[in-house]
């Protein structure tokens, strides 16, 4: 009954979202604040007479307050069903094994090498530093048909530099597309979109999950030259005219509106990410630099596994990775003072 290519697919695995008991949830990389005031007071007002009607299919006020915030046009910007629809579309639309493989880090976001067994893209995994820190010169002695990178980096929290991704663009063949997935680029890094207008062959892709307390509403959007936006929205049309629900549009823009939430909120992340970066650097842990909303640690005397299974035994969820070169690791999403304290307690305990 099923397809060949059915039968290649390994599907993305997501964070485990136990029910067998309450737990200090660290392990999918969600805000530990609730959005903005506005995103619940514009869910309580909407007239839902109105979900008999289909939502705009553009999301036009909410691509045109985007913009507006970014410093970009209207016709640079297209939303979708969260960053993960997205990135699929992207992958439809500019890579193809025919001019090469897509790259992307050894240790990267792995939904990558899974959306290209979804549309049959050969991939070449490119070699991290041996501090794990993306290391541009290594993309650009390679040849493909495009190149993908988050920054910060998944798993690891580490930013390139704007100055990195600049000198990259200047190198990289402008036939072909350089996508900068910047899920977690609002909690200490600087964002590419400065450079869309200079190089015509940049993508910048960011999601509400993170730093807009929205990963329940599943929204997500990317900025480019007009030429690239377009070459989505042919995508999007020809697979799903209305991914945004109107409900998640109205969600987002009052979240995006709220300019002094989202510092006060990211602000409180990225302090409490550096106190739980020193506490565990002090109980002897490696610790990566990092500007994202976790820590990818390693403990001194055991591994990832045995961290995970220990910390989750005394109800502390953090993420575990069974890949080569990652397993002495674990990832700890950044909760709340209150949160960051009891796991630094498990911890002790371990």
């Amino acid at each position: 009954m099923y397809s060949e290519r059915f039968t290649k697919l390994t599907p993305y695995v997501p964070g485990e979202q136990p029910q067998d008991r309450s737990y200090i949830k660290l392990n999918t990389n969600e805000n530990p604040y609730a959005p903005a005031p506005g995103v619940a007071e514009a869910l309580r007002s909407y007239d839902v007479e109105n979900l008999r009607r289909y939502p705009d299919p553009n999301a036009d006020a909410l691509c045109r307050l985007i913009a507006e915030t970014h410093g970009i046009k209207r016709e640079q910007v297209m939303v979708g069903n969260g960053s993960d629809e997205i990135l699929s579309f992207v992958f439809f639309a500019f890579f193809d094994s025919s001019r090469g493989p897509l790259l992307f880090p050894e240790h990267t976001y792995s939904f990558y090498p899974v959306y290209c067994d979804y549309y049959g893209i050969d991939y070449k995994k490119v070699a991290l530093d041996g501090d794990y820190l993306v290391n541009i010169d290594r993309f650009l002695a390679e040849q493909g048909c495009g190149l993908i990178f988050p920054n910060p980096n998944a798993p690891t929290g580490m930013l390139l530099s704007l100055d990195e991704v600049t000198r990259l663009m200047e190198r990289w063949p402008e036939d072909r597309v350089v996508v900068v997935d910047e899920a977690y680029i609002d909690f200490g890094g600087e964002s590419a979109v400065a450079l869309i207008d200079r190089f015509p062959n940049l993508l910048v892709v960011r999601t509400y999950s993170k730093s807009y307390s929205l990963a329940g509403s599943r929204l997500g959007w990317a900025m480019g030259s007009e030429e690239l936006i377009q070459a989505l929205y042919a995508v999007k049309d020809s697979f799903n005219s209305y991914p945004v629900d109107t409900l998640t549009q109205k969600a987002g823009m009052a979240a995006m509106a709220d300019r002094e939430w989202f510092d006060k909120t990211r602000s409180m992340v990225m302090a409490e990410r550096e106190r739980v970066s020193e506490a565990l650097s002090a109980k002897g842990w490696k610790v990566l630099p990092s500007e994202a909303n976790f820590v990818f640690a390693g403990a001194p005397d055991r591994d990832g596994k045995a961290v995970y299974e220990g910390l989750k035994a005394q109800g502390v969820l953090v993420r575990f990775f069974n890949k080569e070169g990652l397993t002495p690791f674990v990832r700890i999403t950044i909760g709340t003072a209150e949160e960051n304290t009891a796991l630094l307690h498990a911890v002790d305990s371990l």
